[in-house]
């Protein structure tokens, strides 16, 4: 069994619903930075080549706010061969700065989600180097299910969820995802920030046990390709 299969499943996801997958790289520990914030590079080439693979496979790639800020992301594919996809932005307090490197044009699209005002219904607009979509808020939240449907409604239909961890953790918790990809790297950090932190639970019975393949990718570091949609 090889790496690619993981990839493949996303390639051939159905046609008419849209198919999400997530991904995180952490440490052995579970940790995606240190307690100041370092998190360059946990995870060494094998990963981040699995990271653009799936980019090169996916129409388009979400990552939160705060991503863009630490990281300043191009969100390109560059270490395989691929074209790139569209790159969507989760920015519901118009916090994006217009040096961001997402902004830069290219021949990808490039979506910056927001609420709607006054309740109005979901709606695209074009601007410059970019598009702003505006769906409607429930209980003062972008919704990731809805983020979801919207993309999906323009054409967006297999969707990478790239970042940050509370992005990825917000999109689970919402039940909005398909695969989650965890790339776990041979590092122990010991202490600092944590990658999923989902909604608690009392219960063992409650826990995820999703039907889930590994694969060595290299360098010591591991791919769990989990179905969420599939338990065992």
């Amino acid at each position: 069994m090889s790496v690619f299969d993981s990839i493949e499943v996303i390639r051939n996801a159905p046609k008419n619903l849209p198919f999400v997958v997530a991904q995180l790289g952490q440490s052995l520990d579970g940790r995606i930075a240190t307690i100041l914030g370092e998190s360059r590079w946990i995870n060494s080439d094998p990963a981040l080549d699995h990271v653009h693979h799936i980019r090169a496979s996916v129409d388009a790639v979400i990552v939160g706010i705060g991503t863009i800020l630490k990281d300043d992301p191009l969100l390109t594919v560059r270490r395989v061969p691929g074209r790139n996809p569209a790159r969507v932005i989760i920015d519901p307090n118009s916090k994006l700065p217009r040096s961001a490197l997402c902004l830069q044009p290219n021949e990808a699209r490039c979506i910056i989600v927001r609420g709607t005002v006054n309740d109005e219904k979901a709606s695209i607009t074009t601007h410059e180097h970019y598009e702003i979509l505006r769906i409607p808020l429930l209980r003062g939240c972008l919704s990731p299910s809805l983020i979801v449907k919207q993309l999906f409604a323009i054409g967006l239909r297999r969707i990478l969820v790239e970042g940050g961890a509370t992005t990825v953790s917000t999109f689970i918790d919402a039940d909005a995802v398909d695969r989650l990809h965890i790339l776990v790297a041979p590092v122990i950090l010991g202490s600092g920030k944590l990658g999923l932190q989902l909604k608690p639970i009392t219960k063992l019975s409650d826990a995820y046990r999703p039907s889930t393949s590994t694969y060595f990718l290299g360098s010591g570091e591991i791919l769990f390709d989990c179905n969420l949609k599939k338990t065992v």
